[in-house]
């Protein structure tokens, strides 16, 4: 008993010496990492992914009395009338699941995927809802996805982040909560890669300083922050300052290798479409994501419209065309890349937003936002593939057969990484906290 005890023993051991290092999962994973290709603003369901024929039949009527109104809506837009979407619809693959052309590439791997249709949310407006989708929660100050990731299962590589946050325009609303640690320690954040050529900031030392000079430095830095933090146990910041250091050290090799593109095939290049204006900067970001796959980053998030780019209140086929054009190639381009590589099985992808919209026109082009019931899908990394989970009711505005609230999306994502999201806990104030909160189920329909 007591042989059998010391590797437990080390392995606390290691993790009290060193909070990144490697811990066992809860069970066998399925998913090595994880690509979240959030969609920030609210895509529309009704015209990508959930197609509702009775909205043509009933365009510019009112909501049938059957399906109600809903009791509140984020733009006081409830009394507008049904608008049918002006989308070509297909059954793609052997699955025959519904796309339209909207995405015509990604349309392709519907046989990959499992398309979820029947996802709900609390929030009704863009900070809480994009908060909800990373943290769980729509206030702030909860850990996202990735720092529970990070904390519950370590880094599989000491010399990049574990998990990586990138963004294709302005800031997401919320800021940096939504990739933060919350109430964990602060060294599971998430690391913000900078769009164009240097993703990372200031990662090559001076020409004029030597490795040796360099160490030293960081050497007597380190010794000076730790004699302040002595009677500090309790400031994590510190903590995580003192480590980055020793992290942006470290990464000055690997680091550099990892986002360097131009080490890329013109054709993959050409696969992700960085040769085209609409989709070089999204392209750039999945080619990115694929890299660190390849590194053993566990958890990468991928902002498409960052700083609410979906939010169609008006004119949402000139919006939404210019944001499937910015994401379908790349998106197809990655799934491509990663079953080529034989990197999918490992890897699931997550695409969606923080909600979707609503089947009445707000403003007479636009629609509202629609957190009642949305579509997310999930590709490689243990799901089943070429299937629905879910439906909406027959106009598509709220969650009907199967509901899947963002807890349960969350549970079943930690899941497929190996960790039980009941058992992945933090004291805090005296109570275990966990990352869904005081809710959330394992959707085994989404598992193979």
């Amino acid at each position: 008993m007591a042989l059998a005890a010391l590797p437990d023993e080390d392995a606390r051991a290691a993790v009290a010496a060193d909070p990144l290092a490697v811990k066992p999962p809860h069970h066998a994973p399925t998913a090595k990492s994880v690509i979240f290709l959030f969609m920030e603003g609210g895509p529309s369901h009704v015209d990508l992914f959930d197609y509702k024929p009775l909205l043509r039949k009933l365009d510019n009527q009112p909501i049938p009395e059957s399906i109600g109104k809903p009791k509140q809506s984020a733009q006081g837009a409830q009394d507008n009338n049904l608008m049918a979407d002006r989308r070509i619809w297909k059954q793609r693959g052997q699955s025959g699941m519904w796309v339209s052309d909207w995405y015509e590439n990604i349309g392709a791997y519907v046989d990959d995927m499992t398309i979820v249709r029947s996802c709900w949310a609390d929030g009704i407006n863009h900070v809480g809802s994009v908060c909800q989708m990373n943290t769980g929660s729509i206030l702030a100050g909860r850990p996202s996805m990735g720092a529970w990731t990070t904390y519950g299962l370590g880094t599989a590589n000491k010399n990049l982040p574990s998990f990586v946050v990138m963004t294709d325009d302005k800031d997401p609303v919320g800021g940096t909560n939504n990739w933060s640690a919350g109430f964990l320690p602060a060294v599971y954040q998430g690391t913000q890669f900078r769009r164009g050529d240097t993703p990372i900031l200031d990662l090559k030392p001076p020409a004029a300083i030597s490795d040796e000079q360099e160490r030293n430095q960081l050497s007597l830095l380190r010794n000076l922050n730790q004699l302040w933090s002595r009677d500090k146990s309790d400031d994590s910041e510190l903590d995580a300052r003192i480590r980055s250091y020793e992290m942006a050290y470290q990464m000055q090799t690997s680091a550099s290798e990892a986002v360097d593109l131009a080490k890329e095939s013109e054709a993959t290049r050409k696969l992700y479409g960085l040769d085209e204006p609409a989709t070089a900067i999204y392209g750039a970001n999945c080619l990115m994501a694929r890299r660190l796959v390849e590194r053993g980053v566990r958890f990468i998030e991928l902002y498409c419209g960052s700083g609410s780019g979906w939010d169609a209140h008006t004119h949402i086929e000139a919006n939404h065309s210019k944001w499937c054009r910015a994401s379908d190639k790349p998106i197809a381009g990655l799934l491509t890349d990663l079953k080529h590589r034989g990197l999918l099985k490992d890897t699931l992808v997550v695409w969606g937003g923080e909600f979707g919209r609503t089947p009445f026109n707000q403003q007479g082009d636009g629609r509202d936002h629609n957190p009642w019931g949305f579509t997310m899908f999930m590709a490689g990394g243990g799901t089943k593939p070429g299937q629905y989970v879910g439906t909406t009711d027959d106009i598509g505005l709220r969650a009907q057969e199967h509901p899947v609230h963002v807890h349960d999306i969350h549970a079943t994502i930690l899941w497929m990484m190996g960790l039980d999201h009941l058992k992945t806990t933090y004291l805090r104030n005296g109570r275990n906290e966990r990352p869904t909160v005081l809710a959330g189920e394992v959707v085994r329909e989404i598992l193979a």
